[in-house]
């Protein structure tokens, strides 16, 4: 059990307006999310949304083949269980802990009592929702377009963004999963990065040693991400 963080790490809760956060305060319950725990599975109804503090969940999309292929990260910028307030109930993606930490949730209706009563809480969550399929997005062109090499430095750089700290917990194998390629590549690209002194890699642990170096080493899909994120939720902070 991981010691309990402070809900407003998550960047959405503390862009909650002082009236709204009074309200949701009492109803948030903290949880535990160990690596590989399963928040939500393709076509089940979410009964919760979460807001991930110090844990990282992937939305994955799975073949049939039991492949698998990520299509966005969550952590303490967002949430997990959009689809709660979009009006679909549900996705065809699953939604699953790739960095262990801890969050909070809060029960699908009581979000939904949220969502419609409070304009502010509304503007932030479908900011949150266009920035979020911006990554989904980018996804798929960085995917189709760029080398692995690219891949991986904006995989790790997306994942720091959202974490408190400079070390992503995350073997070669779930990366591999998560990006949809061989384990080799992933160790190919990692030792290049260990080589060059921007990462240090060992047993699961990756530490990002040189930020500025990794980013000069990223394709442009990271800072389109990035862009994004920082345009839509600051302005709604401000507001």
């Amino acid at each position: 059990m991981v010691e309990p963080s402070h809900p407003r790490q998550n960047n959405l809760l503390a862009c909650l307006p002082d009236a709204d956060w009074r309200r949701w305060e009492a109803e948030l319950e903290f949880v535990d999310l160990p690596l590989g725990k399963v928040l939500y599975q393709s076509g089940a109804q979410q009964k919760f949304v979460y807001f991930p503090t110090t844990a990282i969940v992937s939305l994955l999309y799975m073949l049939n083949d039991g492949s698998s292929a990520e299509i966005a990260v969550v952590g303490l910028e967002g949430l997990v269980g959009v689809s709660v307030f979009m009006g679909g109930g549900s996705t065809p993606s699953h939604a699953v802990v790739q960095s262990a930490g801890a969050g909070y949730r809060l029960r699908a209706k009581a979000f939904m009592d949220e969502f419609e009563m409070s304009i502010a809480v509304s503007h932030l969550m479908l900011r949150y929702t266009q920035a979020l399929i911006t990554q989904m997005s980018q996804t798929a062109v960085c995917n189709r377009h760029h080398t692995l090499d690219k891949q991986f430095g904006r995989w790790l750089l997306l994942s720091l963004d959202r974490l408190p700290g400079n070390e992503v917990v995350m073997t070669q194998e779930l990366i591999s999963n998560m990006l949809g390629v061989r384990r080799e590549g992933v160790t190919e690209a990692a030792l290049k990065l260990q080589s060059a002194g921007i990462i240090h890699y060992v047993r699961g642990h990756i530490w990002v040693l040189d930020r500025p170096a990794l980013e000069h080493r990223a394709c442009e899909c990271y800072y389109v991400v990035k862009r994004e994120y920082d345009r839509l939720l600051p302005a709604i902070e401000a507001s």
